[in-house]
């Protein structure tokens, strides 16, 4: 356990977190989310307010639809990131917990008099439900069955005669889904997860933060402070797709400015050998003058690599460019490669 944005969090389970890392590559990793932050956004102004105040477009989205989007501020820098779900009549929009009170206090400081905003973090819980098997096991032990529903939408069901919010959403590069649902049902619905899973003979085991890390790494998902943060912006963080400059959003004028002028420096994989690389390690080129750093390292169990994220300048981000990363005062061998190193289910 360690504390994690003021929660006492699970770094890895008994099992480990290798073994939990693979457990969700090849079955169904549950993942105890409820430090993640939830909003409403309610009124006749919502959907104006939203398309404002969130970089993705919103202007199609209808309910069950739900969607990837960055918070960002006036100078284009990544406030937090955020996945966004069209109800019947309001957004429901999720945050990254370490940012709950300093996003709630912007989307505040932008709210029009038509529209209404209800923090529901406290009274909702998160679980995450990850892996190959996962949506067979939600099938089997609620209703309506969710294989009925796209990736990135929504529907209503009842697992355990509870009330869930289910977004078929995730952040393991594996199918599954991630359930909303009342606080007070949580242990139950936890602990009913994973009787059913061994009784139904799909292996279903806890996972911890460390293989969290490692599977969201692999799959090439941002981690905000380290990819993303108020430091970086979508641009240089790659994240140009995520941005809809056909509507007019906070941070908008800003990240073109950047466009125009080309990045600084852009966010690439690096593959290491001899050594692990960490963040805040050095990145050099073949001459040894530094032209980055990290922002996550790690041993990836699924490619077996160890690998890095790392800004660098832009001259040396094409994959393939030799480099060199600096652990421990020793230059060790890379290279830049494509990200991400594992494939998400949802682009197979």
């Amino acid at each position: 356990m360690a504390p994690f944005a003021g929660y006492d969090m699970p770094i890895s389970y008994p099992t480990g977190a290798v073994e939990e890392h693979a457990i969700t590559r090849r079955s169904v990793g549950l993942f105890d989310i409820d430090h993640m932050g939830q909003f409403e956004v309610t009124g006749p102004g919502a959907d104006a307010y939203v398309a404002r105040m969130v970089s993705a477009k919103t202007s199609d989205m209808q309910a069950p639809m739900a969607r990837y989007s960055l918070l960002l501020d006036d100078r284009g820098l990544v406030l937090d990131d955020l996945f966004i779900y069209k109800l019947e009549s309001s957004w429901w929009i999720v945050v990254n917990a370490s940012n709950r009170e300093q996003d709630l206090a912007w989307f505040m400081a932008h709210k029009t008099p038509d529209v209404t905003i209800i923090d529901h973090s406290d009274a909702t819980y998160m679980i995450a439900v990850q892996g190959p098997n996962a949506i067979a096991l939600l099938d089997k032990i609620g209703a309506p069955a969710v294989s009925a529903l796209e990736r990135f939408t929504w529907g209503r069901i009842k697992i355990n005669s509870i009330d869930i919010l289910f977004g078929r959403t995730g952040y393991t590069g594996e199918d599954g889904g991630e359930l909303f649902f009342p606080a007070e049902h949580a242990e139950r619905l936890w602990n009913f997860l994973l009787e059913k899973g061994a009784e139904l003979g799909i292996e279903t085991m806890p996972i911890g933060l460390a293989a969290r890390d490692s599977l969201r790494f692999e799959a090439g998902m941002p981690l905000h402070g380290h990819e993303i943060s108020q430091s970086i912006n979508a641009i240089e963080a790659g994240f140009k797709w995520a941005c809809d400059f056909e509507k007019d959003f906070i941070g908008k004028q800003a990240l073109l400015d950047v466009i125009a002028a080309g990045p600084s420096r852009k966010l690439v994989g690096i593959e290491v050998t001899g050594g692990v690389p960490r963040e805040g390690y050095e990145v050099a080129g073949s001459d040894g003058a530094i032209i980055g750093r990290c922002v996550a390292g790690m041993y990836c169990p699924t490619v077996k690599k160890y690998a890095a994220n790392a800004f660098v300048e832009p001259a040396f981000a094409k994959a393939g460019t030799p480099v060199k990363v600096i652990i421990r005062g020793q230059p060790k061998d890379a290279v830049v490669v494509k990200r991400p190193l594992y494939i998400p289910a949802y682009r197979r």
